[in-house]
């Protein structure tokens, strides 16, 4: 048996780093600024990036399967609402760990709709990876101690989990006909033009520093979803979106380094059982790896 980290797995690591700082952005920004200013903010910055790398790639920004991408962009445009409002309504902990429940909803989904297996190897995965989460966040819903969260908040981020899974899934559907430049671009594409009613009810004009945090979220976000989408395209939806798991890691690191906050030690168990259920997501049999260039 040979340790060996997939090249799916690899970019969806690169993605959840950069979803780590935007989601630290968010906090931010949310203190003063409605959520659906902030989604708007950031698919703005994410349209014109994204525009900006088709056109360099010499892609055509229209796609293939058009209205499998327009549903992707609602589907991510309505998780991306749902997750932004949690980030700002709820606690930090709270809101991420309900948003990483979204790998047993696509596992699920990917099971019905592309017939993918779910086997032991993934299941075990993601059950570790949830029991981390959990240690990390200690939801005050399943940890007493804490004041109880509003259950229309919780509502709202359990809806954006769903959204999300289903999502990644039509990612997945996208993988052999459109480039992930172009699944990124209908996304911000789709988007806008849903929140901008929204956005525009509440809106606050931000500071030069929040616009300065803005920007640093919409470039965040461009980042981490072409790694993501890539990733998506390269991996089955239940083992590919269980390595977002890794998101809670490098939001302790990120505390550390810029909050100065120090884990305690039901964090550091929560961080090794997560890092424990990536890497027997990453294992791989020699054989594994040369089936499919045989199929070829």
């Amino acid at each position: 048996m040979t340790l060996s980290v997939p090249a799916g797995l690899r970019y969806m690591a690169y993605g959840t780093f950069w979803f780590s700082v935007m989601s630290l952005l968010v906090k931010m920004a949310g203190q003063r600024l409605p959520s659906m200013e902030i989604v708007l903010v950031r698919a703005v910055v994410t349209l014109a990036l994204s525009w900006a790398l088709v056109r360099r790639a010499r892609l055509d920004p229209w796609g293939n399967r058009k209205g499998l991408l327009i549903l992707r962009g609602v589907l991510g445009c309505l998780a991306l609402s749902c997750f932004y409002f949690s980030i700002v309504h709820l606690p930090l902990a709270e809101a991420t760990v309900i948003q990483y429940t979204n790998p047993v909803f696509a596992a699920i989904i990917a099971a019905v709709l592309l017939g993918e297996r779910f086997g032991r190897r993934e299941l075990a995965g993601v059950a570790a990876g949830m029991v981390g989460v959990v240690l990390i966040a200690r939801p005050s819903f399943l940890f007493a101690g804490s004041a109880p969260i509003d259950p229309q908040h919780v509502t709202i981020a359990v809806a954006g989990a769903l959204f999300s899974a289903t999502a990644y899934v039509t990612v997945r559907m996208l993988r052999t006909t459109d480039h992930p430049l172009v699944v990124v671009f209908y996304f911000a594409f789709v988007t806008v033009p849903l929140v901008v009613p929204f956005a525009l009810l509440g809106w606050l004009w931000p500071t030069p520093l929040e616009w300065g945090i803005l920007i640093g979220i919409g470039t965040t976000t461009q980042i981490a979803q072409v790694y993501m989408t890539r990733g998506l395209q390269l991996e089955p939806a239940g083992r590919a979106t269980a390595v977002g798991y890794l998101q809670i890691v490098f939001a302790a690191i990120l505390g550390i380094v810029v909050l100065g906050e120090r884990p305690d030690a039901w964090s550091v168990a929560g961080a090794i059982v997560i890092i424990g259920g990536t890497v027997l997501l990453s294992l791989r049999r020699r054989q594994e790896l040369a089936a499919p260039a045989a199929d070829r």
